[in-house]
């Protein structure tokens, strides 16, 4: 049996049909066509389609075993049966982009439909369908969908269907003397205005077939038995019909068709390739089965993009980075800011024998200077990220980066609080008779809040180090419009306790913010500007406070955001290091500058000169009602001197009180016990003295 327009697989079953030959390619022969057609575009992964019918399915059960073991992945498999949208939406959920259909017409312009609301066509998306739909085929059941044309088409445009090859395109000779071409004119020229059929090549190179299956039956009897002619048939002289069957397999001519070939009496033709461009459908290759190449046109193919469809979303990982030039412009302040402390740096150890300055502890100012510039330092660490170093590099960055962040905050608090707390150890001592407290004692109560933090870094670096970690985030559309998908990802420094150790850390400097608070209140009364600092310290705490807590919260939320946060992060830092400094130093600089002596005179003076105005209106009044009072004028000037010898020793104990300050190690006196009160006695008696 030989037919010229039985596609279906099913016959190819040579268990049930032995004897059963076909000149036109089975529908199974798309598939070798397919695959070489995938492999010419790289595309790995796909996705089927197919409509719930025995001929497609069958195809679709081919085509799984031919593309099984080509490195070709089948990652979904959908069929319907009336309706495919739900089977297209799921396509699309797999990320399925290269999609290979078997449908009818009626069911093509559904999924066409389908693929319209889901968005799945254009540049990224490839349909991949049956080739032999009638001319316009969708026209004729448009009006049975709820698509507009516009939008259908729209969908159509690029598909790319697969079918045998009506006739040759070659330009050669064929058995019967004819090329193709010659061929299809006589053939139209015969016919006239019948219509025509596209297996009309198959028929006549069918007859081809027969005629030579029978010549060489005949050439084979005549050269083996001459008594037996193929006159002599019948259907059941098996001897005969296996001659037969042997000469239509030994089949091999060039037809109007292509290569007639059989093997296991399937047709190997020639599978054409055609795509719908602009409302019809252009060939753009073909495929010969019998050498297994795959010819494209040139320049035939369009894809709706630069370049063939991704078989599947192509995810770029893509570092979010610190701008350089947001890099650039806080490093540049971050210089500013160490050259300014540089400069309070210059002018301290300059100014270090001036009164003003001994008096405030120039060494203490000295470690304030430092810590700063050690927060300054920090902010270039930060700006670092994975665009300017190695992953290995970031990660040490993260542990020297918290260390000297650490290390400066304690550095420049600590010494303020140090010298602050020596001015509250004098001042307040009411049961020493002598007081006298070194800067040494002052490094090494800053070295002991030092040794903390080395003690809780140390702890930290060993039982549960910083380490990079990066966060990936969701996918986001390429910003040049690039087939991919860009997925941000995102460096942190982070641990696996991460909270445990920052409430550590914080704790800590938490309590020694509090301390120096309370020792800013303590020594809030002390009248001499060179010693007192108490109200810049607590300006100090309150800037610093406030601004690292808005700056965690913003850096916390702005994680995402690399650099917002890093924004945030380095002008908080620059802010408190800077707020700090100005306060310290900007006061002793203009007071140098303009009264050098002023700050270290007590505020008694002060008071004396105006509330000797005052005593001098209340003398004269007492003068005016009672000018009679001799006697008693001369009890209080006897008064006035003792009370005026007891001025001149309170004036030596006040002196002794500024060389302890300076460490002065000269030979003192005694300090009586409550003589800050009587310090600040001086006041009142001075006042009554003069008045009286």
């Amino acid at each position: 049996q030989l037919s010229f327009a039985a596609t279906t697989p099913e016959l190819a079953d040579k268990k049930k049909y032995p004897y059963f030959f076909r000149t036109v390619p089975s529908d199974n022969a798309v598939n070798p066509a397919i695959l070489k057609l995938l492999k010419y575009f790289q595309w790995k992964r796909v996705g089927t389609l197919t409509q719930d019918v025995q001929r497609f399915s069958e195809v679709r059960n081919d085509l799984t075993g031919v593309l099984y073991g080509e490195d070709i992945e089948i990652s979904d498999t959908e069929s319907f049966s009336n309706d495919p949208c739900t089977s297209v939406k799921k396509l699309k959920g797999n990320d399925v982009r290269i999609i290979l259909g078997q449908f009818d017409e009626e069911m093509a312009v559904k999924v066409f439909c389908c693929a319209y609301e889901e968005e799945m066509y254009g540049s990224k998306y490839q349909w991949i369908i049956p080739g032999w739909y009638e001319n316009l085929w969708w026209e004729s059941w448009i009006n049975s969908s709820q698509c507009l044309s516009k939008n259908l088409l729209a969908a159509m445009e690029g598909y790319i269907g697969v079918d045998f090859e009506p006739l040759s395109s070659k330009m050669f000779k064929t058995i019967s003397g004819r090329t193709p071409l010659q061929y299809e004119k006589e053939y139209n020229a015969k016919r006239g205005d019948g219509q025509s059929s596209k297996f009309h090549g198959y028929a006549y190179d069918g007859i081809w077939v027969i005629a030579k299956t029978l010549q060489r039956a005949m050439k084979y009897l005549n050269a083996t038995n001459k008594h037996q002619k193929i006159e002599d048939f019948n259907y059941t002289n098996h001897k005969l019909g296996k001659i037969f069957l042997d000469a239509m397999n030994e089949t091999n001519f060039f037809g109007v068709t292509g290569q007639v070939v059989f093997r296991n009496g399937e047709r190997m033709g020639t599978i054409k390739f055609t795509q719908f461009q602009e409302r019809k459908e252009v060939k753009v290759g073909e495929y010969n089965a019998v050498a297994d190449t795959l010819e494209i046109i040139n320049n035939s193919i369009r894809f709706q993009g630069l370049e063939p469809p991704k078989d599947k979303t192509i995810i770029q990982e893509e570092l979010r980075k610190i701008s350089l030039p947001l890099y650039s412009i806080l490093s540049a302040l971050t210089i500013l800011g160490m050259i300014m402390a540089s400069a309070f740096l210059f002018f301290n150890i300059k100014n270090r024998n001036q009164k003003l300055i001994k008096m405030s502890s120039p060494y203490m100012n000295n470690l304030i200077i430092l810590g700063g510039m050690l927060s300054y330092a920090s902010i270039f660490l930060f700006g670092l990220d994975g665009s300017f170093v190695s992953e290995k590099t970031f990660e040490t960055l993260c542990t020297v980066r918290t260390w000297i962040l650490t290390v400066g905050y304690t550095t420049a608090f600590g010494a303020m609080f140090a010298k602050t707390w020596r001015v509250h150890a004098i001042f307040k001592n009411v049961k020493m008779k002598k007081k006298i407290i070194k800067d040494q004692k002052l490094l090494v109560i800053v070295g002991g809040m030092l040794l903390i933090d080395l003690c809780i870094l140390i702890c930290w670096q060993v039982v549960d180090p910083l380490r990079r970690t990066v966060e990936k985030y969701n996918m986001e559309p390429d910003p040049a419009g690039r087939d991919i998908s860009i997925r941000p990802i995102l460096e942190h420094c982070e641990n696996t306790h991460m909270t445990i150790w920052l409430g550590i850390v914080y704790a800590y400097k938490g309590l020694l913010m509090l301390f120096g608070c309370f020792l800013a209140w303590e020594t809030r009364n002390v009248s001499i500007p060179a010693l007192n600092d108490s109200k810049y310290i607590g300006m100090s705490v309150y800037n610093v406070g406030i601004m690292c807590i808005i700056g965690a919260a913003v850096s916390f939320l702005t994680r995402d955001q690399p650099n917002v946060q890093f924004c945030i992060v380095a002008l908080v830092i620059i802010f408190c290091s800077t707020i700090t400094l100005c306060l310290v130093f900007v006061p002793k600089l203009i007071t140098l500058r303009t009264n050098p002596d002023a700050a270290t005179q007590n505020r008694r003076f002060q008071f004396t000169q105006n509330q000797k105005k005052e005593d001098s209106k209340t003398s004269t009044s007492v003068t005016s009602v009672n000018q009679t009072s001799t006697s008693r004028l001369e009890g209080l000037q006897s008064e006035n001197h003792r009370l005026r010898m007891k001025i001149t020793e309170l004036d030596k104990d006040l002196e002794e009180v500024t060389m302890q300050l300076q460490d002065t190690p000269e030979k003192t006196t005694y300090i009586k016990q409550n003589h800050y009160q009587d310090l600040n006695d001086i006041l009142s008696i001075r006042n009554f003295t003069d008045s009286k």
